[in-house]
């Protein structure tokens, strides 16, 4: 998948991008807005696990953002439980290469929801690159799958990631008091989402 976004391109992870994810996600700054799922230190193990990880993925949610040929960060979409081997490419005209088999078990309730999140190496903050980066992939994400709904879960000191989902479309839903545990602290979250009617 290769999305041209103007100020960067949305496109699949690949193997060599692994000195250029070292050099810009180790990183104390994007570390503290994002899950325990991302560490910090950011080392090469962890690197090379985040890449077997992509590789296991039945479908590919997860992509790398790029700037003037240098990866400079990450963005996707982790669908609910139930769907990994049932989400559909549902008439993309995208060539994506995405054709799965039929998962025969049923899917659980919030099987047609995922969770959006990204990440940007702190020398490209503040330039408008994620918000192109976010609207093309939540865009490609709500129009060419099985998803009806995208949400995000922003950590209340991080202002900057609410306004650039307000951007892209996505509606602040609420607030979720005192439910983050990060960097020593217990703080909010504010949850936005973004729905297919709105694509």
């Amino acid at each position: 998948m290769r999305l041209d976004c103007g100020l960067c391109v949305v496109r699949d992870w690949d193997r060599s991008d692994k000195p250029a994810l070292l050099r810009v996600a180790n990183n104390r700054n994007i570390w503290r807005n994002l899950t325990h799922k991302f560490p910090h230190p950011y080392t090469e193990a962890d690197a090379d696990r985040w890449f077997e990880i992509l590789e296991r993925m039945p479908v590919r949610m997860h992509w790398a953002i790029e700037v003037e040929g240098q990866t400079v960060g990450g963005i996707g979409a982790e669908p609910g439980e139930g769907r990994g081997r049932g989400l559909a490419n549902h008439g993309s005209r995208r060539p994506s290469g995405i054709g799965l088999h039929a998962d025969a078990r049923p899917a659980r309730v919030d099987a047609r929801s995922a969770h959006f999140g990204y990440w940007l190496g702190e020398p490209y903050w503040r330039r408008g690159i994620m918000s192109a980066a976010c609207r093309a992939a939540s865009d490609f994400v709500l129009g060419d799958f099985d998803i009806e709904r995208l949400e995000a879960r922003v950590f209340a000191w991080n202002p900057a990631s609410m306004r650039v989902l307000e951007k892209c479309g996505f509606e602040r839903e609420g607030l979720l008091r005192r439910s983050v545990f990060k960097d020593g602290q217990v703080i909010d979250a504010v949850l936005y989402a973004r729905v297919r009617h709105s694509v």
